[in-house]
């Protein structure tokens, strides 16, 4: 499957993503922290790709370094697979 199409990921492929709970995600949203979008059928929390990645980015800069988007996708795919 080609990963690069994808827009929007579930609440539970986030939380793979950032190495976090699903629990964390739902807190960080209602807190403002991180906030999700909601599909427009069943309204349950997505997260977009462009989002998490920049969230990603965020962690690294704050900790002296910043990934490449190759790394970025890599991890994305890699969570993604599992």
């Amino acid at each position: 499957m080609d990963y690069s199409q994808i827009k929007l990921v579930t609440v539970k492929q986030a939380s793979k993503i950032l190495g976090v709970t699903p629990l964390t995600l739902r807190n960080w949203d209602n807190s403002g922290k991180f906030l999700a979008s909601r599909h427009p059928i069943n309204n349950y929390r997505v997260y977009k790709i462009s989002d998490i990645e920049k969230l990603l980015t965020d962690i690294e800069a704050s900790r002296g370094k910043r990934p490449s988007k190759n790394q970025v996708k890599k991890l994305i795919v890699t969570h993604l697979t599992d």
